[in-house]
């Protein structure tokens, strides 16, 4: 819950953050472990071209922030941090993630708010940690991946997961996980590629699925400018009106619950950004910058601004999204 007024200027609702104490991630998942060598970042021996100071580090954040004329920052753990397995260590890890965010965000003067974590392989457990993720100040709601048990956001796992966000009024932020496939293990494909793909299938998932139709007050954010979907959504109407198949559990085509989804603005090309603010709407657009990865937006704030519905509809649309007053 935020009950506290933020600082003044755009809202930056898609940074990364986690404590070094942290980084020894649960379970196995897709990817190996992370670590700090020589003030670095790695996923195993992959370099990450991240400072450890700038993912864990509070004030390396807030300078970042003043330099790119950010007035509130929204903070959740990178992708691979995402516990997809079962059993007590995720737990422990989702607690102990959850209760250090609470504590940088409390001392962030309005200036950071966070998107906790929830273990994806246990329902109950995911309710009872985001009924207390609910009731804890400057947490806005949470962050998921975009698949789960090898289902999309229309798998048990996560449509559990957004039921509750809708009950417990959480926003909710989807961010892809860069998996690996074969095919793009050369050129960064898993990222060039991948997380568009990642994110564009979540929200084909959630719209054809017809779970957006059932839960009309989920407040739910696509990251990256939902990936491929502003370029694939006109295949997906066109796919909805000629195949029964396709439009067999949801009662509108697509074009219409797509507009009812929050974006970032991490799009990389200004007409890419125009072209989902005309799909999507200048409310539901916000403010992104992917911090501290090297794939962020480098002047979030400027480019959103430039590029997109402008300053006073970006913070609009991000107090929207975060569930506070707009007025």
């Amino acid at each position: 819950m935020i009950t506290r007024p933020l600082r003044p200027g755009v809202v930056d609702v898609h940074a990364h953050w986690l404590p070094r104490e942290l980084f020894e991630l649960p379970g196995t998942g897709p990817h190996a472990a992370l670590h700090d060598r020589d003030g670095q970042l790695y996923l195993g021996d992959l370099p990450l071209s991240i400072a450890t100071s700038a993912m864990s580090d509070v004030d390396a954040i807030e300078d970042d922030m003043r330099r790119a004329d950010v007035g509130a920052r929204v903070l959740s753990a990178p992708p691979f941090a995402f516990p997809l397995e079962p059993g007590t260590a995720a737990d422990t890890y989702v607690g102990d993630f959850n209760r250090a965010l609470a504590g940088v965000v409390a001392d962030g003067g309005g200036a950071l708010l966070g998107l906790g974590i929830v273990t994806l392989a246990d329902a109950g457990a995911a309710t009872s940690q985001m009924e207390e993720l609910a009731q804890t100040e400057g947490i806005a709601g949470i962050a998921i991946p975009p698949v789960a048990n090898g289902r999309s956001l229309d798998g048990p796992p996560m449509h559990h997961v957004l039921r509750e966000a809708e009950r417990l009024e959480l926003a909710v932020l989807v961010h892809p996980m860069q998996l690996p496939r074969p095919e793009w293990a050369s050129y960064y494909l898993t990222n060039l590629i991948g997380n568009p793909v990642e994110s564009a299938t979540a929200v084909a998932s959630l719209i054809l699925s017809g779970i957006k139709d059932s839960l009309p007050r989920l407040r739910i954010c696509f990251v990256h400018g939902g990936g491929c979907a502003p370029g694939l959504l006109g295949r997906w109407n066109h796919g909805w009106t000629m195949r029964a198949d396709v439009r067999s559990a949801s009662s509108r085509p697509p074009r219409e619950p797509f507009a009812e989804l929050f974006f970032d603005t991490v799009t990389h090309d200004s007409r890419q950004l125009e072209l989902l603010c005309a799909l999507a709407g200048s409310d539901r657009v916000v403010c992104g910058s992917d911090y501290p990865f090297d794939m962020a937006e480098a002047d979030p704030s400027r480019f959103a601004v430039e590029h997109g519905p402008g300053r006073a509809a970006l913070i609009r649309a991000a107090m929207s999204y975060l569930g506070l007053p707009t007025g």
